[in-house]
């Protein structure tokens, strides 16, 4: 398994895995349109951010997302880290673990001081996941409106 930046070339493959995210998630649905413009927005944008992907022979196995801003707070540049998915065949092997490393590292190189992730409430497997690779919970609340 190797981990490489994504290519617009990868956008279909994308597009998948994060259907299969969407449909699990309780806040979005899947919509191939509005991911694909997503997807293009990061990656003809290299401020914004980057995708990281896991290929095994030559085939897109899971995918991550890591947005830059500024904090603040912290003076500093800062990650957000959205849609982290592995293929479902190939979960339970270890790439997710290497896909969120190499992402940590990646945001490291980016001069980033924080990342942070959203995570649905009642998605105890995923916080244990990201727990066990050092995040922790926040006092913050996330809040939103749509516009």
């Amino acid at each position: 398994m190797e981990i490489t930046l994504a290519t617009t070339s990868d956008i279909p493959a994308l597009c998948e895995l994060l259907a299969l995210l969407f449909s699990q998630e309780a806040d979005f649905q899947p919509d191939e349109e509005a991911q694909r413009r997503g997807l293009a927005q990061i990656l003809d944008n290299p401020d914004v951010g980057l995708i990281l992907v896991a290929r095994q022979k030559n085939q897109i196995v899971g995918m991550v997302n890591l947005l830059f801003t500024v904090s603040t707070a912290l003076g500093q540049r800062v990650a957000l880290l959205e849609d982290l998915v592995i293929a479902p065949t190939q979960r339970g092997n270890g790439i997710g673990s290497q896909l969120l490393k190499q992402t940590i590292e990646t945001a490291r190189l980016h001069d980033c001081h924080r990342i942070t992730l959203l995570t649905d409430l009642a998605n105890e497997s995923a916080q244990r996941f990201y727990r066990k690779h050092g995040f922790s919970f926040s006092a913050m609340i996330p809040m939103r409106v749509l516009l």
